[in-house]
């Protein structure tokens, strides 16, 4: 079975960011946005798994998937930034 679509799922803030940010920018926003909620899903998970050789860190999977996550979001940003810059050069 195939999971959701984010076109499907995140219909809504996909039109609101692309309209406000035009297609690409509007689309990572919403990428950003996902990647976030995940990020923050994975800190409450990680409170509950914690590691046994480091009491009071996540698990070492835990870890490893959350900074994954923030160094996605990182690039991510620095895109959007890029096309923003672009779209300002552009006008003016």
């Amino acid at each position: 079975m195939n999971p959701p679509s984010a076109f499907t799922d995140y219909r809504d803030e996909l039109e609101r960011h692309e309209f406000q940010m035009g297609p690409e920018a509007g689309r990572l926003a919403v990428a950003l946005d996902i990647l976030t909620d995940a990020l923050i899903l994975v800190g409450q998970h990680g409170v509950y798994c914690q590691s046994a050789r480091q009491p009071g860190k996540p698990a070492m999977d835990v870890q490893i998937i959350s900074q994954n996550i923030q160094q996605a979001k990182e690039l991510v940003s620095s895109v959007i930034t890029l096309l923003r810059e672009q779209r300002r050069q552009s006008r003016g």
